[in-house]
């Protein structure tokens, strides 16, 4: 689409018109958010458009978007799939070698699963290897109660966080201000980083990561927005 306004605002509500237009959803629902400061991050990012939209550069329109659109219809059932990430979380499952990326592992997602541990009240089953491993019931059930308590315009950046991330307590630890999001990046790409200090960079490899941090930042912004 190219671009056809000359004037973004925020409006009361904090909606957000184009030449006095409201923005709306793809699903034709008015793009309304919770927060003026989240507000005023969405009207940047339509009044930067320059010739023609790229969504790639909006991620936090598409993250209201999908808040709007996908998530709040169906709370409950968006949140049920969020929680199923606990079910094999990345900071369960360790390394059995060598020891110094079994040390590294341990030094970043020990504190998490001990922060979780005593925020939930839940015990984690911790293995070594790719074999699945069963959580106990009561933490899974915890865990989702935890993510299903969060409104939809914070499950949207959630589930981006989860799911690049490989773990559900990354991103609670996250939404709960718990850890920095930088430190919990880093967290997440210990094994990555391992086989590029074993095996050098892949080129492709390098530029997936670097699209996955773009929307990772774009979960942080919206969640830091929401907060504000």
């Amino acid at each position: 689409m190219k671009r056809f306004w000359q004037d973004v605002a925020v409006v009361p509500g904090f909606g957000i018109t184009l030449d006095d237009r409201p923005v709306r959803t793809p699903g034709r629902t008015p793009l309304e958010v919770p927060t003026r400061a989240l507000a005023d991050a969405i009207a940047d990012e339509w009044a930067r458009v320059e010739e023609t939209i790229d969504p790639r550069a909006m991620p936090l329109t598409g993250l209201a978007n999908a808040a709007i659109d996908r998530i709040a219809p169906d709370l409950a059932s968006f949140a049920a799939g969020l929680a199923r990430y606990g079910e094999s979380d990345l900071t369960c499952y360790r390394a059995d070698g060598p020891q110094a990326l079994v040390t590294r592992q341990a030094a970043a997602w020990d504190p998490l699963l001990a922060w979780a541990q005593g925020r939930y009240d839940v015990h984690f089953e911790v293995t070594s290897g790719v074999m699945h491993v069963a959580q106990p019931e009561a933490t899974i059930a915890r865990l989702g109660e935890a993510i299903a308590a969060r409104p939809a315009f914070e499950l949207a950046p959630l589930s981006i966080v989860t799911t690049i991330t490989g773990s559900l307590v990354m991103a609670l630890a996250l939404a709960e201000r718990a850890f920095d999001a930088d430190a919990l990046w880093t967290a997440s790409l210990i094994d990555e980083h391992w086989q590029v200090e074993q095996w050098g960079e892949d080129t492709l490899a390098a530029q997936a990561r670097e699209a996955k941090r773009a929307e990772y930042d774009g979960a942080v912004r919206f969640l830091n927005a929401l907060a504000a």
